[in-house]
């Protein structure tokens, strides 16, 4: 299924309407929240993979850091997870299956939270990802829908990991450039979304399998503004446009151009492996975090400083009706 045919079923579906949900499916946002009461919220939400490493122990890690990742977007801590698992049964040396669990056992312990249990499925090819329960103070929830004009867009993880991990796949690429990618996703975004609660920012969400531009779609759509990303000031892993040249890019990544293409403007001096690499889809990707301009400075100095060394300012929000341009 596609985005756009996803989108459509679940627009037929009754939105719950709850005082203490303070955050739904409505506007396409990383996680669900739910107050408790004045002090606290619940952030909720879940997330699963399949193999995006050859090594179990590195695809534990990511799979643990994406799920993780959609609660640093909305401002919260993690907490405690719930692991899934699945797995062609006598297939699938168990060294394998303890190498992939203890991957993620290891990235939630360096996340400070717990695994609380979890399920096991039968399934033909082995995926793994985490239920995740974090804490938020309702007053310091971010969400997509915040971003205001005058705002400036600024992105924490360089973008990629798609067409490398094609490249993997297909044999066309070198380890060195295998581990670049790696050492990317299986960052938590813990760091990133600390240093973004301290300066302040209105808008947040994570990069993941709908792209860099599909994800600024949705939160263009959410606050209701136009946002513009300066193609040539995204950070991308070295090597990576080259394989995009050679149009290595993952299916999830063609559908996410196909569909925005309608959607977005394209500035003619943007080449098409440049607008794709845009829309390549991400596992465990950086924050797009939408920043007062006059804070945009100190936000993208703090997260150097903290060691997020390839965050950038990569673009502003300007009133409109939810479009995105990319120049």
């Amino acid at each position: 299924m596609c985005q756009e045919d996803l989108v459509q079923v679940l627009q037929q579906l009754p939105a719950f309407r709850h005082p203490d949900l303070l955050v739904g499916g409505e506007t396409w946002d990383d996680a669900g929240v739910y107050r408790l009461d004045e002090d606290r919220a619940l952030v909720l939400t879940v997330d699963v993979l399949t193999p995006i490493a050859d090594d179990p122990y590195v695809f534990g890690q990511i799979a643990a850091a994406n799920s993780l990742s959609d609660v640093y977007a909305m401002g919260g801590t993690p907490l405690a997870a719930l692991c899934i698992l699945g797995y062609p049964v006598g297939e699938i040396e168990n060294e394998t299956i303890r190498a992939v669990m203890a991957g993620a056992w290891d990235k939630l312990r360096e996340a400070g939270a717990v695994v609380a249990g979890g399920h096991t499925t039968k399934d033909m090819e082995l995926k793994c990802g985490l239920a995740v329960t974090g804490v938020v103070s309702p007053g310091r929830v971010l969400t997509n829908a915040g971003a205001k004009p005058g705002d400036v867009l600024v992105v924490t993880k360089p973008l990629g990991s798609g067409v490398i991990v094609t490249a993997l796949r297909a044999g066309l690429v070198g380890q060195g450039l295998v581990s670049q990618a790696n050492a990317v996703m299986v960052e938590l975004n813990r760091t990133a979304a600390e240093v973004a609660a301290k300066v302040g920012v209105d808008a947040a969400t994570d990069v993941t399998g709908f792209g860099l531009l599909g994800h600024a779609w949705e939160m263009a759509q959410a606050s209701g503004v136009d946002l513009v990303v300066k193609a040539a000031a995204v950070p991308l892993i070295a090597g990576a446009l080259d394989l995009a040249r050679q149009g290595l890019f993952p299916a999830g990544s063609l559908k996410n151009y196909h569909f925005l293409e309608q959607r977005a403007e394209f500035a003619g001096s943007v080449p098409e492996e440049l607008r794709i690499l845009l829309c390549d889809a991400q596992t465990s990707g950086g924050l797009l975090l939408a920043v007062r301009f006059e804070k945009a400075g100190l936000l993208v100095d703090s997260l150097h400083a903290a060691g997020v060394p390839q965050a950038a300012i990569i673009g502003h929000v300007c009133e409109g009706l939810g479009r995105i341009a990319a120049t």
